[in-house]
């Protein structure tokens, strides 16, 4: 049995420590082979070795996922903000339509989009400008805020600004 298994732990191996060699075909060209044909001058390629990563079981990977949780979450973006709202007066939108700013900085990056949450839930499609439109509102208070997403992931979240919508009622 230890021939055997010396004969296949051999087998395994012949196929990494194959050799490349290097010729040149009749018509000039360079060319490469696993095998020397015949007939013609091939050189032994010196390969660098192969990049290898070890496997590290489950339990070894814990410490560094720990210290990963007990830091703080860097921020892709050191400024963002709703601007343009009123917040100690009324916004007057009769038809209940208006556009708010958003302050980012550095700029979005892509693939990030911006989309708006109005009273926790969100609001239109998510875009690429900071310049975001909401139609229709209704009047009162409402909660507004913007979030930066990568997909269905949301990267960072601005503060949320509190306004009250005033629309005329016509009857």
């Amino acid at each position: 049995m230890g021939r055997g298994f010396l004969f296949i732990l051999l087998l395994i191996a012949l196929p990494a420590m194959a050799q490349i060699y290097k010729y040149t075909d009749a018509n000039g060209v360079t060319a490469y082979s696993n095998q020397p044909p015949d007939g013609v001058s091939a050189q032994p390629v010196d390969l660098p070795p192969l990049n290898s990563v070890e496997h590290q079981p489950p339990g070894e990977a814990r410490p560094a996922a720990e210290t990963a949780r007990n830091e703080q979450p860097r921020k892709a973006y050191e400024a963002l903000e709703l601007t343009g709202l009123p917040t100690t007066e009324a916004l007057r939108a009769n038809n209940g339509t208006f556009t708010v700013n958003v302050q980012i900085k550095p700029r979005l990056q892509s693939p990030h989009l911006l989309r708006l949450l109005l009273d926790d839930q969100p609001y239109g499609q998510p875009a690429n400008v900071p310049i975001l439109q909401l139609v229709n509102i209704d009047r009162g208070e409402h909660r507004l805020a913007v979030q930066v997403i990568d997909g269905e992931n949301v990267v960072q979240q601005s503060p949320t600004v509190t306004f009250t919508v005033q629309r005329v009622h016509t009857r």
